[in-house]
This record gives structure tokens, sequence and C-alpha cells, in this order.
């Protein structure tokens, strides 16, 4: 696969209109005014259906909001006279946004109980699945990709909501996704609420592709405080995929050798390898104590960096890799 946009991609872009119909279809807009018009009767005296522009309006301005980052503003400052962005005002009247917002429904809630029984995402797993399928129609990543836990900021009711201290919401709900390492592309995303799989993080056969895999945040003295999800097995699968592993790995799998565990008599800044026929393990001492473990299957020398800290080169491409996520964390936030 080429990198960057797929052919039917480029084929359908011609206007920002036509951008934006690529990740919200019809289809979706269609899915949304349904069920919204469907809570509205049920809700609201004397309703007036809404139409697939009011839709797309709403949407519009939620992403202009976040653009303006507006994230802590009230609504009603946006729709403010005073305000010189005046196509908020422009676009919808304050009234109809607030409306459309707290009747806005992905689902029929009538059949929700039935539903949520064997699937806790039943509020909005229907266009869950129909907008996360487009990304990987849209776009192909690189050489290198990273898949890393995202945490979507949730304050609301919800029984898979998790807590997170070392990212910046704190509270939210978490998804594992794929991202091209070069321009952070969100390119898959795994299942909300249940177990990791590197299938359902995109992980079809691609060839000489490598991954940095391991679910940690930047920074070294983070590195072991942080769930790992590498291990010898998963290589060996990713290998048979034509596919090549970087991460760190936990002391505890029983397949490092305990030279590499052992860490009082060794040197500051020394590193240890240790090598079968396809896979290369490494243990870095960055400081007293610590002990950092990667496993790679894309590395057969032992080489290590001439910079001050002599970083093995395993490391060093490793860290290069990792930030996918993270940085897509940046480039979607709206914090002022």
């Amino acid at each position: 696969m080429t990198p960057g946009p797929t052919h039917y991609a480029t084929a359908h872009i011609t206007t920002v209109q036509s951008c934006f119909d690529l990740f919200i279809t019809e289809e979706i807009i269609q899915l949304l005014l349904e069920n919204t018009n469907l809570q509205g009767r049920r809700s609201v005296t004397d309703w007036i259906d809404f139409d697939s522009t009011d839709i797309q309006a709403y949407i519009g301005l939620l992403i202009l909001a976040g653009v303006y980052r507006s994230r802590n503003k009230s609504t009603r400052s946006l729709w403010d006279v005073e305000n010189v962005r005046s196509i908020f005002r422009a676009t919808v009247s304050h009234r109809k946004f607030n409306l459309l917002s707290s009747t806005l429904r992905f689902d029929d809630r009538m059949t929700r109980p039935a539903r949520y029984m064997h699937d806790k995402l039943a509020a909005f797993q229907t266009i869950w699945e129909k907008w996360t399928h487009r990304f990987s129609l849209l776009f192909n990543p690189g050489q290198d990709v990273s898949v890393d836990e995202q945490l979507v900021p949730f304050k609301g009711r919800c029984k898979f909501r998790q807590y997170m201290p070392s990212k910046p919401a704190k509270y939210g709900i978490k998804i594992w996704v794929t991202c091209d390492v070069t321009t952070s592309y969100a390119w898959k995303f795994a299942n909300i609420h249940g177990e990791v799989s590197w299938k359902s993080c995109g992980g079809e056969p691609r060839k000489n592709g490598r991954s940095g895999n391991d679910g940690a945040a930047p920074g070294e003295n983070r590195d072991l405080k942080k769930k790992k999800i590498t291990s010898y097995k998963l290589a060996e699968e990713l290998l048979k995929r034509k596919m090549a592993l970087v991460g760190t790995i936990r002391r505890n799998k029983q397949e490092l050798p305990p030279q590499l565990l052992q860490i009082k008599q060794r040197a500051l800044l020394s590193s240890l390898f240790a090598f079968t026929k396809t896979h290369t393990a490494v243990s870095y001492v960055p400081k007293h104590g610590k002990n950092v473990l990667l496993l790679s299957t894309n590395h057969r020398e032992p080489a290590v960096s001439d910079t001050e800290k002599k970083k093995p080169v395993i490391i060093t491409d490793y860290n290069h890799c990792k930030g996918g996520v993270d940085n897509l964390d940046k480039v979607v936030g709206t914090n002022s």
C-alpha cells in the first residue's frame, strides 16, 4: 500500500463538504435523524422533526467550537450578540441548538435494555461501528504504526468509565488506537470495553510493517508503570503476518533470560542483549535501580547510540514510534 490517502478518498474529495461527507456519511446522518426525531416525539410537546441539514449544522458547530477552543465556555456565550463569531447565530438559533443537544440519540432507548444484556455499548454501538469503519477506508498508514490507549474524557454515568491518573482528563472511556506514526492518523480502533486484541487494533498482514506496541505513555521514567501487552507470543504471531514488533516488556515474562533481570552489578547506562533466531531483547540501565526491558523482532544487532545516554538503537527506534497516539491526543485536544 502507498502511505497516505487512499484512491477512494482522493477520488471523492473535491470540496470541504465532500471531505466531511466521507467521515460523516449520509447513512450516519439518517441514523442520528431517525433516533433523534423518535426521542423528540416522545418527550417534547408540539415536536417538529429535524432534517439532515439541522444535523449537519449541529455537528459542524461542535467542530467549530473545538477549533475555537471553546471547551469550557457556555453555549450562550457563543451565541452572544457581541461575539465576533457570528457564524453560530447565523447557522442556527441557540434555542434550537439546545433542543437538539437534549434530544440527540444514537439508538432507540426503548429497545436498548434487551441489547444491553449482551452489548455494553448498546447506546451507540451501531453508529460507532459505522464511523470507525470509515477511517481505514480513507488512509493507508506508513511503515511504522503505534498501538496505544487513549482516554476519551467523560464524566457522565457509565459502567465502563475508567480512572487513569496519568492522563490529563483522568476520567473517561478508554479505547485502543492504531496510529500512523508519521501523521498520527487514527487508522483503527479497538473494542472500547472488550479485551485488547491485535486484530481489533488493525492487525491485517502488511509487508515489512513495524509496530511500536505497549500502551505506555511518553517518558522513560514511566515505562515500567504502564500496562504492557508486548510478549514473545505476540511477536511471533505478528511475524507470521509479516509484521515486526518493538515494545517494552514486563520483567515477569518467563521467556526473558534471567541475566537481563539482574542489574545490581551493572554499570550505569549499560546495555545487555539476548538473541534468538527471530527475537532480540535488551536490558538498559538508565539510572541506579532502573531496568528498562524491550523486545524487538526488527533489530538483529547489539547497536548502541553514540549519544551521551548510550541508549540502545532498539530504544531510540521505540521512542520514535511510541508517541503516535499521544500526539493524536494533542491534535484533537481543545484545552485553552
